[in-house]
């Protein structure tokens, strides 16, 4: 039976729309997600994630903190041209004025907003918070740059003490209108995609009865290019929860009674049922070996699966599948 949405049509965001709220938006994430909620009043508006931290080369600024250039890589680029490409020129101009180069620190915030009751049934908005800080003086008089990629991006800058430059700001990054995404990443694969099935099993699970997807997963798009040239579209899936769930990799020799327990435990911890088989999926926490010993279990003497969880499990065990994608690159 198919779940009704939240609502009969969806919310309507346009990128310029949020680009301007993050332009304009207090430094403060709450701040953010109240005017983010404000444009969408009958939608649950939240924030799944908060990327790890990056860095990337800011700008450039003297030593009272005045600001010389926005951009340190179009800045020198620039800058090299009016000293008549003579790099020593342009290296004895940067001495005089003193100038430090800045860094921007950022992370990701992952925000998303609940339009239906399915598991795809949400945009995920990505939005980038950065703040600039003093990084290293330009141009170090005890070890000059050699060429132009060197004074951009120095082997060994002469570091100072950072401190904060301004306050910091948002930019809107990416909107991903999560069932048109999944319905377009088919195209690139012969077989359905793991995380489209993913979602499909969840729909279909007891799961998808009880829990809102969003609220504990949300899916990262990339883009990566094949061995021809070709544009590959993927998608991972990752699991926000905080919550201190236990370990099902040891369940050698358990059935039954016992092992009926672990998942009970397991999936009481994370506040849903049938939460061990999509962590298991996951490749976290969930030994594969966990969802054979239950389906020996099934198909033996046991019924403690509900027939729509069982359902799933057979057709994994017929066709496994996991949306793995190896050791987190990031920290959330």
């Amino acid at each position: 039976m198919s779940v009704p949405p939240l609502h009969p049509d969806k919310p309507q965001l346009d990128g310029h729309q949020l680009a301007e709220i993050c332009k304009t938006a207090l430094p403060d994430d709450e701040f953010l997600l109240a005017r983010i909620q404000a444009l969408v009043p009958d939608y649950p508006v939240r924030l799944a994630a908060i990327g790890g931290e990056w860095y990337r080369i800011g700008g450039i600024v003297d030593r009272n903190g005045r600001r010389i250039a926005a951009n340190l890589i179009e800045w020198a680029e620039r800058t090299f041209i009016e000293c008549g490409r003579d790099l020593q020129t342009l290296i004895e101009h940067t001495l005089e004025q003193n100038l430090i180069a800045t860094r921007q620190i950022g992370n990701t915030l992952y925000i998303v907003i609940q339009t239906g009751r399915r598991a795809e049934d949400f945009i995920q908005l990505e939005i980038d918070k950065t703040h600039e800080v003093s990084d290293r003086l330009l141009v170090s008089p005890h070890k000059p740059p050699e060429d132009l990629e060197e004074f951009i991006d120095p082997l060994e800058p002469e570091w100072l003490q950072s401190f904060s430059i301004g306050t910091a700001r948002y930019t809107y990054r990416r909107k991903t209108d999560v069932p048109v995404f999944m319905d377009e990443i088919n195209k690139y694969h012969n077989d359905e995609h793991p995380a489209r099935r993913f979602l499909h099993d969840w729909n279909r699970s007891s799961a998808g009865q009880k829990a809102v997807f969003c609220e504990d997963w949300f899916i990262r798009p990339h883009q990566t290019i094949g061995r021809f040239g070709e544009q590959i579209i993927s998608v991972e899936i990752i699991n926000t929860q905080k919550k201190n769930l236990p370990r099902l990799d040891a369940i050698a020799g358990k059935k039954g009674k016992a092992l009926n327990t672990a998942l009970t435990r397991f999936d009481r911890q994370a506040g849903y049922p049938f939460a061990w088989f999509f962590h298991m999926l996951k490749g976290q926490l969930v030994s594969p070996q966990t969802g054979i010993a239950v389906f020996q279990d099934i198909s033996g003497d046991f019924a403690y699966l509900p027939v729509r969880d069982a359902a799933v499990l057979q057709d994994w065990i017929e066709t496994p599948y996991s949306v793995y994608s190896g050791p987190a690159s990031y920290d959330f």
